[in-house]
């Protein structure tokens, strides 16, 4: 026994008419309560990056390297990530360090981090650049969860702690 179950034709028609009322009447002040700005204008720019994914990328660099070479290298991943509209929260220089094992026959290199905030699609752009580059040994890049997350900021707040004092 089969159940025919017919909907009304205003049901169908909801969907191809009203798609935009339904976006901009229903489904935007659900949740945007917490983007408004102080004269109930929703804050776009805001509920947008909010729907960012919160990456972390460390790269070991070559230990032949001077500091200018290595600092022209960072820059220039960085500036592919603002280039392609990602927003950079944090870098840190690790500096020269004892590898654990041998890569390219060299047993140290120069670590960096850099969060930030992107599309996914920067990530693949990002990875591309490091294999190119002839002096990057190594790298990891990686999507933080809500824990990570918060466990980045708690630390980046601490090391600004520590600068302070």
């Amino acid at each position: 026994m089969f159940f025919d179950i017919q909907l009304p034709v205003s049901w169908s028609l909801i969907g191809y008419f009203f798609s935009d009322y339904i976006v901009y009447q229903i489904i935007i002040p659900i949740f945007a309560p917490a983007f408004k700005a102080k004269n109930n204008i929703i804050n776009f720019k805001k509920l947008v990056n909010s729907m960012l994914n919160h990456y972390e990328t460390v790269f070991i660099l070559t230990p032949v390297l001077s500091d200018a070479q290595m600092k022209e290298a960072v820059e220039k991943f960085k500036a592919v990530l603002t280039e392609n509209g990602a927003t950079i929260t944090n870098e840190e220089n690790w500096g020269l360090r004892k590898l654990a094992y041998p890569i390219q026959k060299k047993s140290t290199g120069f670590y960096s981090l850099l969060q930030f905030d992107a599309e996914p699609t920067i990530v693949a752009a990002l990875e591309t650049i490091y294999r190119r580059d002839e002096r990057v040994l190594r790298f990891l890049t990686f999507r933080l969860d809500k824990y990570a997350y918060e466990y980045a900021e708690k630390r980046k707040g601490l090391k600004s702690k520590e600068k302070e004092n």
